[in-house]
Parts: structure tokens; sequence; C-alpha cells
């Protein structure tokens, strides 16, 4: 008996393609042990938490990105989502490979403002899959705020 699987390739695509993408940026961040070098915040995380949290992260942002697919006109919401990726893979390289704290921290404004947008853009297209999108905000935001506190700890 042959079992055909209706598998969504492009959901799959659309999945795989933020996982990449961080797993791309982390491979060009180079070593994390900074993380552990560095003075941080009293409220920074412990260093095990960020791939978890980005893992889940990036699978609600392809599951949200696949289905701004499927809607009409959604040029617009995915070139946003496209170059927020971009911004989001070259972070660690700013932070953890040369240590650039400040840089960083203005890099990471420009993701959290490119990801407000592009929050709101898809939930113009689809309710559902821009609040998908609402943790990645809420968490870049964090980043931005301790990515600013390691900046002021460590000058």
């Amino acid at each position: 008996m042959v079992i055909i699987l209706n598998i969504n390739k492009k959901l799959i695509f659309y999945i795989l393609l933020p996982l990449i993408v961080g797993g791309v940026g982390y491979l060009l961040g180079g070593s994390t042990d900074i993380y552990t070098k560095i003075i941080r915040p009293s409220f920074a995380p412990p260093a095990v938490l960020f791939p978890i949290v980005w893992s889940i992260l990036y699978i609600l942002m392809g599951v949200s990105s696949y289905i701004i697919s499927k809607q009409d006109n959604s040029f617009e919401a995915l070139k946003i989502y496209y170059i927020q990726l971009f911004f989001n893979m070259l972070w660690s390289m700013l932070f953890f490979r040369f240590q650039m704290y400040l840089l960083s921290s203005i890099w990471l404004l420009i993701l959290v403002i490119l990801v407000i947008y592009m929050v709101i853009l898809f939930i113009k297209k689809n309710k559902i899959a821009g609040l998908m999108q609402i943790p990645y905000a809420l968490w870049c935001t964090f980043a931005l705020i301790l990515n600013i506190a390691v900046y002021v700890l460590n000058r």
C-alpha cells in the first residue's frame, strides 16, 4: 500500500526560510561565548533560553508569512518581511563577532521599526497572521532594551 502524503511544500519553505536565515545569522555571529563574559543587566535571560525562543519565533514567523503569501496583494507586506529578516540575520554579527554594542543597538532599533510596520501590514492582510508576529515584535523590543543595557554597562 502506498501512502501519499499531501505535503504543502510552500508551507515548508516558509517555515524553513526564517530558520535557515536565523542559522546563517548565528554562524555569522561567531562565538556567542561573549554573552557570558560581558557585563549583563540583572534582567538578562540565561544564554540557553535564546535558541529555544528564537526557534519558536522563527516557526511562527514562517507560518505567518505563509498565510500572508496566500493573500491578494501581499507584495509590500512580504517585502518588509524579507527586509526585516535580513536585519535580523546581520544583528548577531554586529553584536557577537564585532562587539559593536552601540551599532547593534541602532540596528535593532531599525529592526523593531521594521517589525512593527510588518505587523501592521500583516494585520491589514490577515489578523491571525499579524497577531502571530506580536511575540516576535515583543522579543525584538526586549532584545533592544537588553542590547542598550549591554552597551551602557560595557563601554
